[in-house]
């Protein structure tokens, strides 16, 4: 069972790993799609909500479809779907067909997205220990890839469509080869009673409880994805419109947030297993809403590059955790929890951008980030809804208890 359980874990990280490497491929590809259509930055924005609506749907329809057949058949299927679809976004010279395209691309990714993740609360609950940080932070390693891979056909004249379908077709087989090393029966399990973090006795058969709890959870992932989006659109031009800072160097703001993030979610699970996932939650987000204040008031570039650094720190345990709590809420409907929390909170990250941008015709942009200490501020605040978790994991377990090893 031990050599399975590993196994499955691995294969959970070439899911993530392939989730990140399909959507790269689409987001490296963007200029060249956009110049081939013929659109513009407002037109392609456009576009880019229905990728959204896509991914929001697909996550719905997959996350139920997760709970009946169970994600060991769901997720290569999603798998296989959003590598076979991946070439058609590079296929358009038309602003509708590319619509459609989009709507397509980002459904099949939506299903990819939940479903792992419903996977991942699995091998989660069979580890009895914190592993969902450590999924995430490979999702960046796939965005890595897909970089890579665009610099080196860069000079080789191949559109767009060829170089996404060949990493489409590889992202297929991928999904298909890792297939058999998923865990089997991953569907709605027996209920149980089971005791909290905080003692008391807690029923994951409490369906009213539970609903109420994925409310607050996907309130939360709203929030904290909306802040990632923003940072992702707007960490560069703070530097480069407020601060001052050459184009060259206010690249780094990014990369500075991002490497923090990754960095973090690579060291939270051992976090959550010794403190808890409603520590990682309440003092990530403090400290992202310290860093993100220090960003948005500090005259200096260097000052600004620690406040990017310490909101990327801040925020990088808390939606892994968000998605867990969500999860184990209840395990017959895990796949669907995870889906509406990740729905609402993709909705969130797309967002982000475009309420900032607002804020800016009212403020300046980096005043408009004190939005985000607020949003930060609130997830700080509301963390208690981690305190009681229907089903027990390390990532629930208190703190001091020594984590079960595998």
């Amino acid at each position: 069972m031990e050599r399975s359980l590993r196994a499955a874990r691995v294969a959970t990280y070439v899911y993530f790993v392939l989730d990140g490497t399909l959507m790269g491929s689409w987001v490296v590809h963007i200029p060249a799609i956009e110049s081939r259509v013929g659109i513009s930055h407002a037109a392609l924005g456009g576009l880019l909500v229905l990728l959204g609506l896509g991914a929001f749907l697909g996550m719905r329809v997959t996350g139920r479809l997760a709970d009946r057949l169970g994600t060991r058949t769901v997720l290569p299927a999603a798998g296989v779907m959003c590598g076979a679809v991946l070439v058609l976004p590079g296929l358009p010279r038309d602003p509708w067909w590319l619509a459609g395209a989009l709507l397509v691309f980002g459904f099949a990714n939506g299903s990819l997205d939940v479903s792992m993740n419903a996977h991942a609360v699995h091998v989660e609950k069979a580890y009895r220990r914190p592993v969902m940080s450590g999924f995430h932070a490979t999702f960046s390693v796939g965005g890595v890839i897909a970089a890579l891979v665009a610099a080196a056909v860069a000079g080789t004249g191949l559109s767009p469509a060829a170089t996404l379908g060949v990493l489409g077709a590889a992202g297929s087989v991928t999904a298909l080869a890792a297939a058999r090393f998923l865990l089997p029966g991953a569907t709605a399990p027996a209920a149980t009673t089971d005791v909290g973090q905080d003692g008391e006795g807690t029923h994951a058969t409490a369906r009213g409880g539970s609903r109420e709890r994925i409310r607050i959870l996907a309130a939360l992932a709203l929030m904290v994805m909306l802040c990632e989006g923003a940072a992702n659109d707007w960490s560069a031009l703070h530097l480069k419109d407020v601060l001052g800072a050459p184009a060259s160097t206010a690249a780094f703001a990014y990369g500075t947030y991002a490497a923090a993030m990754t960095t973090g979610r690579l060291l939270a699970d051992r976090i959550v297993a010794r403190f808890g996932s409603m520590a990682v939650l309440r003092y990530g987000a403090a400290t992202a809403a310290v860093g993100i204040t220090i960003a948005a008031t500090t005259p200096w570039i260097w000052a600004a590059f620690a406040g990017w650094a310490l909101f990327g720190l801040g925020l990088s345990g808390c939606v892994p955790q968000l998605f867990s709590a969500a999860g184990h809420a209840d395990p017959s409907a895990a796949g669907a929890n995870v889906s509406r929390v990740a729905g609402l909170g993709y909705l969130g990250m797309l967002a982000g951008p475009a309420v900032i941008g607002w804020l800016t015709h009212l403020v300046a942009l980096n005043h408009a980030f004190l939005l985000l200490t607020l949003l930060c501020a609130t997830t700080a605040t509301t963390a208690g809804v981690l305190r009681t978790t229907p089903a027990r994991t390390g990532a629930d377990r208190t703190p001091g208890t020594a984590p079960t090893s595998h």
